[in-house]
């Protein structure tokens, strides 16, 4: 067993859209990563819970698990220890994010039957976001609406919190985050704060994703609703699950076969991704009323050196931009998050 002098010795888990990532944090008073992995996504919580105990055996067991909660609905907007009452709100958030919020709960429950007793706690996407001002946080619809709470929430807050927390003095006033990955957004920063972003009431707007659709005229949706006799359900389909580069590329949301692929639909895929990340970056420059620094982060933003020469090259028109490259550090932010409130 490693020994943990004191501290929490958190099991931090990320379950995003594409995949299942796990790391064992002793948190004393910053997360060190004692042992950690990645799953690609499956509905068997068991099996992955055997993984996690393959590789944890005779290293350390965790005093708290940490959760990433996509979307915490209208009334969680700020990390907290996972009770009854945080369950319910979190099956009723569910309609705010089919495509995270019930593998998320299915994770909860397979923990706590193979943890028993260890507390749990929820560390939430939107939290970082829950400060935006009244004109980024409020959706151009009926007033009648927001009491239900459809609004702008913003995504990938953790991620954020991450880049933040490593720039430390180095952060700038201005500073725009765009992680880029499976799921994308842009962000913008002011004084370590956000203050505008650009998914909106779920994760599938802002930009053009491996699969999301991103920003789309909502007419589209409702030509297709109205022409094409596409359902609720079918739409969904389309816009979380068939759409962005794979859509586009009739191949793949694969960055990485994408770029192998050479086709003219794939290239294409990928030049527009690389103008909807230029758009919104640009957006957000707006928002902060003009930036100091670009960091991009995630698995494109970290790894794919073509997007990152294709941005660059998008904003070169911007005097004195510092454009830096960072790697996301969610399981970290977790980390610290859970053991601060267990």
């Amino acid at each position: 067993m490693v020994a943990v002098e004191e501290g929490a010795v958190v099991l931090a888990l990320n379950s995003g859209s594409s995949s299942l990532k796990y790391g064992l944090y002793a948190v004393d008073p910053e997360p060190v990563l004692i042992v950690g992995g990645k799953i690609e996504t499956t509905d068997d919580h068991g099996r992955f819970f055997d993984t996690i105990e393959t590789a944890l055996k005779g290293v350390a067991t965790p005093t708290v698990i940490g959760h990433r909660i996509v979307h915490g609905g209208s009334h969680r907007s700020a990390h907290c220890r996972i009770d009854d009452a945080v369950m319910a709100d979190l099956e009723a958030a569910c309609a705010f994010a089919p495509l995270h919020g019930p593998a998320s709960l299915a994770l909860i429950r397979a923990a706590g039957a193979r943890y028993p007793g260890v507390p749990q706690v929820a560390c939430f996407d939107t939290a970082f976001h829950a400060g935006m001002p009244d004109v980024a946080s409020t959706l151009p619809i009926p007033r009648a609406y927001r009491a239900g709470g459809v609004r702008r929430y913003g995504f990938h807050g953790l991620s954020c919190e991450s880049i933040v927390r490593q720039l430390g003095d180095d952060r700038p006033a201005r500073l725009v985050i765009a992680h880029l990955g499976n799921g994308a957004s842009v962000t913008a920063v002011r004084d370590g704060g956000s203050i505008d972003t650009s998914m909106g009431l779920t994760p599938s707007g802002g930009v053009m994703m491996a699969t999301r659709t991103g920003d789309l005229d909502p007419g589209v949706l409702l030509y297709l609703l109205r022409e094409t006799g596409l359902d609720a359900a079918a739409l969904a389909t389309l816009v979380d699950h068939a759409s962005g580069m794979a859509g586009v590329s009739g191949l793949s949301g694969d960055m990485r076969v994408l770029r192998a692929a050479a086709t003219e639909d794939a290239d294409l895929a990928l030049r527009m991704f690389e103008r909807s990340v230029c758009k919104q970056v640009a957006a957000m420059i707006v928002s902060l009323g003009g930036a100091d620094m670009l960091v991009l982060t995630g698995g494109i933003g970290e790894n794919d050196a073509a997007t990152g020469r294709a941005i660059r090259a998008g904003l070169a028109w911007l005097p004195g931009l510092d454009i830096r490259i960072l790697p996301s550090q969610e399981d970290a932010q977790i980390a610290l998050h859970a053991a601060a409130i267990a």
